[in-house]
């Protein structure tokens, strides 16, 4: 069967939000500072042949990437800032100094500082009554403002804050705000982590929380006994994945309603490059021959990679089918994806008479089913010992979308060598 696919090249993206992954693993003890600058001060920043960048690292010890090639013709650039707290903080107000200086050289007024912060967090940083960020502009003296909430979406989760005071004010401001932030997501992720592990073994609790979606609108509802998540969590990636090794590439077929294909691709494959950028999955739809009568209800979707890429990856499949309304229109979606494991190791999921497969039923909401007798892919305890067996049988897993991943990453974790 033929496919489509669309690798990690940049979208032309006018609005400043979605650069890069929302989520990014970065070293322990280390995080990211995300601002958005004007586009007239990215030469400034950058200096001749990179000279002022490469003193701001080196004077700072931050790593600082200004996202040039993104959001093309647009007004304003994204700069990450990786680091220590205190390096990032020093780093940002190295930028501002610099942007100062330019403002001053080519008479354009007063600068601003915009940080970039998750939607879910906002509400710690103003505070009961506004008394926190009050609170940061007096001991700053600085104006502080928050973009609209209306602003928000499901490929744009993060609100700005907009500081504006002297380079000093601004500076402290920041640094004020950033703590707040980071232990407000220490906080969602130690109360997410214990019910993570148990629904969805494997997963680490950042891509479950770099997924939901602010609660403007109905969404992916857990199965029961799943834990219920804060709405979002911030782009700010203070651990590494839990085992500190690279997570395995997996390989899931996934069959979405073959008139959500259009709108999962997206206009010239715009959607689906938000996909592949933001979860760091491989996405390929396959393509159907013939007369359009004959063509099948059902379109194949091939997603690779890691644990944390195929939640995310499948998530936004779903959310898209869900937006479009392709589904039902009282229900989530329910779709069918498929894993392939050792065929020798289906009896293992299958339990004794059974048992195994309908707890994990009846665990996870899912319907799971394997192939009959004297199909391709036999899963009869014994198929393998037959010449013509095939080495891996493929499991079919039909449900909502937090039902599908946890069927998934149980199938897996008791295949895995550690459960053995």
């Amino acid at each position: 069967m033929n496919t489509i696919g669309f690798g990690n090249d940049r979208l032309n993206r006018k609005p400043v939000r979605m650069y890069k992954k929302l989520i990014t693993w970065a070293p322990p003890h280390q995080t990211e500072l995300r601002i958005v600058v004007s586009s007239e001060m990215v030469g400034a920043i950058i200096g001749r042949g990179g000279a002022t960048i490469r003193g701001i690292t080196q004077a700072t010890r931050a790593r600082v990437d200004v996202h040039r090639k993104e959001n093309i013709g647009g007004v304003e650039k994204a700069i990450t800032i990786y680091g220590n707290p205190e390096n990032c903080s020093s780093a940002c107000k190295r930028i501002l100094e610099v942007m100062s200086q330019e403002a001053t050289n080519t008479n354009k007024g007063e600068i601003s500082l915009k940080i970039l912060a998750h939607n879910s967090l906002i509400g710690r940083i103003i505070g009961k009554a506004g008394a926190t960020i009050k609170k940061i502009m007096q001991e700053t003296d600085t104006k502080i403002n928050v973009s609209s909430v209306n602003e928000v979406s499901g490929l744009n989760i993060e609100r700005v804050i907009s500081i504006r005071g002297s380079v000093e004010g601004m500076s402290g401001a920041e640094a004020m705000i950033s703590s707040k932030l980071r232990s407000s997501y220490e906080s969602d992720l130690q109360a997410l982590a214990p019910g993570v592990g148990g629904m969805f073994p494997g997963l680490h609790p950042m891509a479950m929380m770099s997924t939901m979606v602010p609660q403007q609108r109905p969404t992916l509802a857990p199965p029961y006994g799943a834990p219920v998540p804060p709405p979002a969590a911030p782009p700010y990636p203070l651990l590494g994945p839990p085992t500190g090794q690279p997570q395995e590439t997996e390989t899931v077929q996934m069959y979405i309603p073959n008139n959500s294909v259009g709108a999962v691709i997206g206009s010239k494959g715009s959607y689906i490059r938000n996909i592949i950028r933001f979860s760091g999955a491989t996405v390929k739809v396959a393509t159907v021959s013939g007369e359009k009568n004959e063509q099948p209800s059902e379109r194949q979707v091939t997603i690779l990679g890691s644990p944390d890429a195929q939640w995310k990856a499948q998530c936004m499949i779903f959310e898209k089918i869900r937006e479009e309304g392709l589904g039902s229109p009282i229900e989530e979606p329910r779709l069918s994806v498929e894993i392939s494991v050792p065929s020798g190791q289906v009896g293992r999921i299958i339990g004794k008479g059974g048992a195994n497969v309908r707890e994990l039923q009846r665990l996870t909401g899912a319907v799971i089913k394997f192939p009959s007798a004297g199909t391709e892919h036999s899963s009869s305890g014994n198929a393998n010992s037959s010449p013509s067996a095939p080495e891996n049988t493929s499991v079919q897993i039909i449900g909502s979308f937090y039902s599908v991943q946890s069927a998934q990453r149980r199938i897996r974790s008791m295949l895995s060598p550690r459960s053995q």
